[in-house]
């Protein structure tokens, strides 16, 4: 893919997104204008997120320490000369062994979370 074909295309999705917060601040505006806070369900979502995330530092935490751990696997893999994929650069096994290092993380923090909401 070309570099004008890419820089074309984010620009296009940036008017978008700018264009759709606007039209979805002006909505929201006359909602609440009009009195019907309570039937849009605006203030909602943050009321949910609030109590989803009680433990964001443990989640990002968890997840950095497993990244790590997945990039530190890829470079001792890469050491020997047993696997001939570390030094192909077209392979995507080490992109596929950060991936799931990554999602154990979320995991962990998954399993965590359950586990204190339980108690």
């Amino acid at each position: 893919m070309s570099n004008d074909v890419l820089i074309t295309m984010v620009v296009f999705f940036a008017v978008y997104q700018i264009i759709k917060m606007f039209t979805d601040f002006l909505l929201k505006r006359k909602i609440i204008k009009d009195g019907h806070i309570d039937h849009a369900g605006i203030l909602e979502p943050i009321r949910q997120n609030q109590e989803e995330n009680r433990f964001p530092t443990l989640k990002w935490g968890l997840v950095a320490l497993m990244a790590g751990a997945g990039m530190i696997v890829i470079e001792l893999l890469s050491w020997g000369d047993t696997f001939k994929w570390v030094k192909d650069y077209r392979s995507v096994m080490p992109i596929g062994i950060e991936l799931v290092f990554i999602a154990a993380g979320f995991l962990i923090y998954f399993f965590i979370v359950t586990g204190r909401k339980r108690q």
